[in-house]
């Protein structure tokens, strides 16, 4: 085999003819060089890279990779093209339960919920089907448990109802007087009593919690007035709920320990603070 190779290689290269400016097999001279046709080139390849203006953390680096072959044709390849295919895709976003493809359990709060959305939304980011997938699914969650809280409401307020329907004549003619207004009105007058109280705390050691009883009565019959649209029947029931709730407070009062009442508050100050509750649900919660 080696005398094989030997002599082959000791054979002299055959010499080309030139007929008509081109060589026997076809390629050109030029300069006394061969240059072989289009169809027997050797593939050229070329590699350019290009850098953005805002290069750096968060610059545009982008390199593109030509060869041209037998076909004269250009073959590119981007850097994002390349980046695309090692995008992590998330194993579970073809589960139809939510919870588990969220990984929390049915009975966890709103706020895991939200935080396991947002950790699995940042470590697929990019993937299309994984993000519509991970949003789906806490919407889902989500509007399920908005729909059993409704849900439960409007069975709490059927069984009140239900409740109130099936007592007694009596308690239906009591219930009768009362309404509940919205919760603003409500955390006004709140508000106001409680300014009230505080007041007569902070001058008790000066004077009685007369002068607040009285603004106290002119509000509550006020406020009665707003509802009832009659001065007379307002009027009447603001003195009589402050009359009850002196009465009651003056019942109450002797009954707390005196280890928790502080020693510069006096028993008309105890009182009082009794009756602006008993008008604080008077003017609000009658009709």
């Amino acid at each position: 085999m080696q005398a094989t190779a030997a002599a082959f290689l000791a054979r002299p290269l055959p010499r080309l003819r030139r007929i008509g400016g081109r060589v026997a097999d076809g390629g050109l001279v030029r300069g006394g060089l061969v240059a072989l046709p289009p169809r027997l080139r050797a593939p050229r390849c070329s590699m350019s890279l290009s850098i953005g203006a805002g290069a750096g953390a968060g610059g545009d680096r982008e390199f593109s990779y030509g060869c041209r072959g037998m076909e004269q044709g250009i073959m590119h390849v981007g850097a994002r093209d390349i980046v695309r295919k090692h995008v992590p895709v998330f194993p579970r976003y073809r589960m139809r339960d939510p919870y588990k493809l969220l990984g929390v359990d049915r009975d966890a709060s709103e706020e895991e919920i939200r935080s396991a959305r947002n950790f699995l939304i940042q470590q697929y980011a990019g993937h299309e089907p994984s993000e519509e997938a991970i949003e789906g699914a806490y919407e889902k969650i989500i509007m399920k448990s908005y729909q059993q809280r409704k849900k439960t409401k409007i069975n709490l307020k059927t069984k009140l109802k239900k409740k109130v329907e099936e007592s007694p004549s009596w308690v239906k003619a009591l219930l009768g007087y009362f309404e509940v207004p919205p919760m603003d009105i409500i955390s006004r007058r709140l508000f106001f009593f409680a300014f009230i109280a505080g007041w007569s705390i902070a001058t008790s050691a000066e004077n009685g919690p007369a002068f607040q009883l009285a603004i106290s009565l002119f509000s509550c019959i006020y406020f009665l007035n707003d509802k009832m649209k009659n001065l007379l029947r307002a009027s009447t029931t603001g003195f009589g709920v402050l009359v009850g709730g002196w009465i009651m407070g003056s019942l109450l009062v002797p009954l707390i320990p005196t280890f928790l009442i502080p020693p510069t508050w006096s028993l008309e100050l105890l009182t009082s603070l009794v009756a602006y509750v008993f008008l604080f649900l008077g003017c609000t919660f009658l009709k």
